[in-house]
């Protein structure tokens, strides 16, 4: 279908003059936050680190569930012996004449560095669980307290070197352990990471480099890498990354040159630049598709697959009260709200009841989104077509006000702020629909809407100081795992970020995972989304479709939903 498409438009427009045909520009919205493969948890972030750092295997084109060798040789199966019968042991015999951007080999033990690496890091809010929940058993280095937990001797066993191979040994069984390695098994030259005073991979230094500030490494804002791009410069005041063509990668170079990412939150200037030539691709939000169809060389890649949960509506249950003006007067008085107001399950029942899904699916996605009735999105193993969840129903919404705290949230009222992120219009968009489904059932119920960029956002929310936000979740790998425990878990993503916890769920979550059999795995996830869905601890909205706007000029654009940004590897422009 987008093939067709886009052979059409190439005809149409096959007189136009290629501008820049060396280089790709891509005009999005937030900015990069680090470089650091164990960093960042964002798509801008991890966009760029993805087409500089090699993963073991990765994703075929388009395809969920078929993988391709990049830096093993052979995708391990049960049937080649490359994963054990039990499903614990992985074997990856690492290629040889793969080499990082400053002419050094990759070796098994940079692999093995690699994976150790984002482990032990941890950064607080970084994707570490991602790994450490299949390999090490526990999806954080520390504890609640900030105690280091972690057994660094049991997990460096787990990780090792045979000969040319990278063995790695599970406590359990781990259903999703090949999609999460797809996407997440970045390697790096462990002598040039240690020379450049990061982790020397050795036990008895791992400890000082655990959550350590993200600021401080090397890696930051340098790259070296086995991908098919590397590095050229990372402005943070014009807001850019440009990365140039790695020649000596071992698939051979790209087709492009270089690649431009520019941060462009308006909306306006993006399509600007589309328009002259001077982005092939821009982030396009939903609500402004129109303005953008009909634009001469421009196609519009619509209805895109998604793995994503967004806009999805977080209550802080334990909110931090400290110097925070989005909780008002910290009172129920009605001009704040005390720091425990979400911890009341009804509260937020009442709010959940009280949003208009038909409003934004109609209004703002025009159709093309799918109504969510939980995290778990259609398409992805684990979704229940059947599963309970909230209806917009301003009856149900009033009584669980008035029952809430004894009548004292109806008879008083409140006042808060609810936040989004600068350049979410989908997001503000909910955050608008949520504000005027609460506030017309009382007229002492207030509601403040704020946008805050980016990085702000994120660490306001992990600091608890947002007492609402509006935020979402695309796959990191394509398994129900991955969404009920960054929705459902107490240290999975959001959970921690809103001091949710409910150790039944955590139980259940733990428990799918390492379920080998697929029939009691789904009995399972059944379990999961209705104790979920008892306890509302996040308003799910729609899941989305994707959506950019594209210069017809560009040839060999693939879309895949679980990659975090663009490959640019097949891409060129004629």
């Amino acid at each position: 279908m987008i093939a067709a498409f886009l052979l059409a438009a190439a005809v149409a427009f096959a007189a136009e003059p290629v501008r820049h045909p060396d280089t790709f520009t891509l005009a999005e919205i937030q900015d990069v936050s680090s470089l650091d493969p164990a960093f960042p948890y964002d798509g801008s972030s991890q966009s760029i680190i993805q087409n500089v750092y090699e993963t073991l295997i990765g994703y075929r084109g388009s395809s969920l569930s078929a993988y391709e060798p990049r830096l093993a040789e052979r995708v391990p199966t049960r049937a080649n012996g490359l994963i054990s019968p039990d499903g614990r042991v992985y074997r990856f015999r690492i290629r040889r004449g793969a080499r990082f951007q400053d002419g050094t080999e990759v070796t098994a033990e940079d692999a093995r560095y690699s994976l150790l690496r984002f482990m032990v890091e941890d950064p607080a809010g970084g994707p570490a669980a991602l790994l450490l929940d299949p390999i090490a058993g526990a999806p954080s280095t520390r504890d609640s307290a900030g105690k280091i937990t972690l057994d660094y001797a049991a997990l460096s066993k787990r990780v090792r070197v045979e000969g040319r191979d990278l063995v790695i040994e599970l406590p359990r069984p781990y259903g999703p352990f090949l999609s999460v390695l797809a996407r997440w098994s970045y390697v790096l030259p462990k002598a040039w990471c240690a020379a450049h005073g990061d982790w020397d991979g050795t036990a008895a230094t791992w400890k000082k480099f655990n959550d350590p500030p993200k600021e401080k490494s090397y890696l930051f804002d340098h790259m070296n890498g086995a991908g098919p791009f590397k590095l050229a410069r990372w402005d943070r005041v014009q807001r850019y990354v440009l990365l140039e063509r790695h020649d000596g990668y071992w698939r051979g170079p790209a087709r492009l040159r270089r690649v431009l990412i520019k941060t462009v939150p308006e909306l306006n200037t993006r399509k600007l630049m589309l328009e002259a030539g001077d982005a092939d691709l821009i982030e396009t939000p939903r609500p402004y598709v129109a303005l953008l169809a009909g634009l001469p060389g421009v196609t519009i890649l619509d209805k895109l697959p998604r793995l994503q949960t967004d806009p999805a509506l977080f209550f802080t249950v334990a909110i931090n009260p400290v110097a925070n003006p989005d909780i008002g007067s910290g009172r129920l008085d009605g001009d704040g709200i005390p720091p425990d107001f979400f911890a009341d399950p009804d509260i937020r029942k009442a709010f959940a009841y009280a949003f208009d899904d038909q409003a934004l699916l109609q209004g703002t996605f025009q159709g093309t989104a799918a109504r969510a009735l939980g995290p778990i999105p259609p398409g992805v193993f684990g979704y229940d077509p059947a599963e309970p969840h909230y209806d917009y129903d301003p009856a149900k919404a009033a009584a669980l006000f008035k029952k809430a705290r004894g009548g004292e949230v109806w008879r008083k009222g409140f006042r808060f702020t609810l936040t989004y992120n600068t350049g979410g219009e989908v997001r503000e968009a909910a955050a608008q629909i949520l504000k005027k489904g609460v506030e017309k059932l009382n007229p002492l119920f207030r509601i403040d809407l704020r946008g805050v960029d980016w990085a702000n956002f994120v660490d306001k929310g992990q600091r608890r100081l947002m007492p609402l936000f509006a935020r979402g979740w695309i796959a990191d790998y394509p398994d129900a795992h991955n969404f009920v425990y960054a929705f459902y878990h107490s240290q999975g993503r959001y959970p921690s970020a809103q001091g949710f916890a409910d150790p039944v769920l955590d139980a259940l979550i733990e428990r799918a995972v390492a379920e080998p059999s697929s029939a009691r795995r789904l009995a399972l996830y059944r379990k999961i989304l209705a104790r979920g869905y008892a306890d509302c601890p996040t308003i799910f909205t729609v899941h989305p479709a994707g959506v950019y706007a594209m210069r017809s000029w560009v040839r060999g654009f693939v879309d895949n939903p679980v990659n975090l940004g663009v490959y640019y590897y097949p891409i060129e422009k004629r």
